[in-house]
């Protein structure tokens, strides 16, 4: 079990570094687009973020319990930022704006794994 916890960690910082990865790679573009990183990068975040919580929920300790108010927010941030992705993925180009929010998403997500105690 422990295995499969910390190679689905993995994948999601992987997921992670792709999403955010490609948001980086398009910030100097004259015409921004949604690539293949951001679009496999937030599908990978999704997947593997509801694995783990479904693999967290599953062992019965009392000294872990899942927040699921915390897992609920990451969860429908992370949902936003997949529909943005795939519904402009095969646009010629998107405004700076979307590119902005999918990566300040991205980051907020980011966030509150990390300081939502």
């Amino acid at each position: 079990m422990n295995f499969l916890h910390d190679a689905l960690t993995l994948l999601h910082f992987v997921g992670f570094a792709a999403l955010f990865g490609g948001f980086f790679t398009q910030l100097k573009a004259k015409e921004p687009v949604v690539n293949a990183a951001m679009l496999h990068g937030a599908l990978t975040q999704l997947l593997t973020g509801v694995l783990l919580v479904g693999l967290a929920s599953g062992v019965k300790d009392d000294d872990f319990t899942v927040d699921n108010t915390k897992i609920g927010v990451k969860l429908v941030v992370v949902l936003v930022i997949t529909v943005l992705v795939f519904v402009h993925r095969k646009r010629p180009s998107i405004s700076r704006g979307l590119l902005m929010g999918i990566g300040g998403l991205t980051l907020l997500n980011a966030v509150i794994a990390v300081f939502w105690h």
